[in-house]
């Protein structure tokens, strides 16, 4: 069974090959696939965003697609990031470029109000049209320096008192299994691996 994943990150690919590890399927990214994907989100929430990704690739592959839509919400800027995480402070900033101005914009702000949380929402359409949402969020607060290699986005500057490091510092396996994308990829895998057994 083949899925087009609806994304041309390749941090997303690899956790996604990652978490579906043993289902059998085949994920492939719209190259792959043999087409383009420059989707405009459009919506105001992260399901309406994931369902307009997986549709568009749904229908230019002919595929069962799975798209994501996720983000950090800090909750001393609310409304600032969220499901415009990628686009904080425009589109001409990188992953450290948006790092660095949200360090700027927490920079008065005191520990105990740098709360925030991940927040993943995954899609998945058919080409027959029907779809689903599968959801997971992690919690943590935002650091006033990034730490850490690995990761992507804001995984630098997200910091797990449970875990005692910042996302960006745990061991891939980990981060699979704990993050917001982890968990939604997990409901997805628990489901997919019923519809495949099943024949679907």
């Amino acid at each position: 069974m083949k899925i087009v994943l609806a994304s041309g990150n390749p941090g997303k690919a690899r956790e996604v090959r990652a978490a579906l590890e043993g289902v059998e399927v085949e994920l492939l990214l719209p190259a792959e696939a043999g087409f383009e994907f420059d989707v405009e989100e459009t919506g105001s929430t992260y399901a309406e965003n994931a369902l307009i990704k997986a549709r568009a690739a749904c229908e230019a592959s002919g595929l069962p697609a799975l798209a994501d839509d996720s983000g950090v919400e800090v909750y001393a800027l609310p409304g600032e990031l969220g499901v415009r995480s990628a686009r904080f402070g425009g589109e001409g900033l990188d992953d450290s470029g948006r790092n660095a101005l949200l360090v700027d914009r927490m920079r008065e702000v005191p520990e105990a109000d740098r709360g925030a949380r991940y927040v993943c929402v995954l899609a998945y359409a058919k080409p027959d049209g029907w779809f689903g949402f599968f959801e997971g969020a992690l919690h943590g607060r935002i650091l006033r320096a990034p730490q850490g290699e690995d990761g992507f986005g804001y995984d630098p500057l997200m910091y797990l008192p449970d875990h005692g490091c910042a996302v960006s510092e745990l061991p891939l396996g980990v981060k699979n299994r704990i993050s917001h994308r982890g968990l939604a990829l997990a409901e997805f895998r628990a489901w997919l691996a019923r519809e495949t057994a099943d024949g679907a």
